[in-house]
């Protein structure tokens, strides 16, 4: 976990630097291409001199995928993962930014602990666990919507493309977008956060799905936002959404942005 923590924060994944390169390829405007110029710059002196890419190095998301037939000895899972969050921040001279009372004192907790921790139980004999350091400049851009089922396709579009609109330069775009759809409202913005963890670009394996990604990318980029709000054709790297069944007289809808540091590293035991 202390690893994964430092790793997330200085290295920008592969995925991630291909896409941004890709993007300034492509970008349109002169501004928007000298910003990705800089971006790319920034994860270079970032992962040269093993410092953040980002000041905000984030609350720290840990989804764990763990096999039905392990058993994990030594002590308290969480307590394992909090105690790696804590030595991670801490050795890693990366910024804490956790309050204990939200509404009131807002003390800092000086090592980024408690981390958010999500636990999926999967077939198999091992144990994944994905770091995502979420900055909150891309989570305040979240929200959640509960829509009348009659709204169907076009609502959800509406509603993610109204939502990056209103995050604009705040969200710290070039995007990659986490779109949930189904379930329940507390599960949904789980989905949105887990799509971000699928490789940048990979289409959801449903092609009804991944049509719906595709006019989204299309659509968010037409806003013409661009990197950093300075206007250009790369609102977003991708857009990627999970889907899940939902009740007949429900169609929850959450959209999750994720900033251009597209922060995730990930082990296998």
């Amino acid at each position: 976990m202390a690893r994964l923590c430092q790793e997330a924060n200085f290295f920008l994944p592969e995925d991630a630097l291909a896409a941004l390169i890709t993007a300034s390829e492509k970008e349109e405007s002169p501004w928007g291409r000298e910003i990705l110029h800089h971006i790319l710059e920034n994860a270079a002196i970032a992962a040269r001199e093993k410092i953040p890419l980002c000041q905000d190095c984030g609350i720290t998301v840990v989804h764990l995928s763990i096999g039905q037939e392990v058993h994990i000895v030594g002590g308290p899972l969480f307590e394992a993962v909090q105690r790696g969050v804590s030595e991670g921040y801490t050795q890693g001279y990366l910024r804490a930014s956790i309050v204990r009372q939200p509404f009131s004192a807002r003390i800092n907790t000086g090592d980024n602990t408690p981390p958010i921790v999500r636990y999926e139980i999967v077939p198999g004999d091992k144990l994944t666990i994905s770091v995502m350091p979420k900055g909150e400049g891309a989570e305040n851009g979240s929200r959640v919507a509960m829509l009348d089922p009659s709204k169907g396709r076009k609502g959800v579009v509406d509603f993610v493309i109204e939502t990056i609109g209103r995050g604009g330069s705040s969200i710290c775009p070039p995007l990659v977008v986490g779109v949930g759809i189904g379930g329940t409202a507390g599960r949904v913005m789980w989905q949105a956060k887990r799509a971000l963890l699928r490789p940048i670009g990979s289409p959801n394996p449903d092609p009804e799905v991944a049509d719906l990604e595709n006019e989204l990318l299309e659509k968010v980029n037409a806003l013409g936002i661009g990197p950093q709000g300075l206007g250009g054709t790369t609102t977003a790297l991708a857009v990627q959404a999970d889907v899940s069944p939902c009740h007949i007289a429900a169609l929850p809808v959450a959209v999750n942005p994720e900033c251009h540091c597209a922060r995730h590293k990930e082990a296998v035991l």
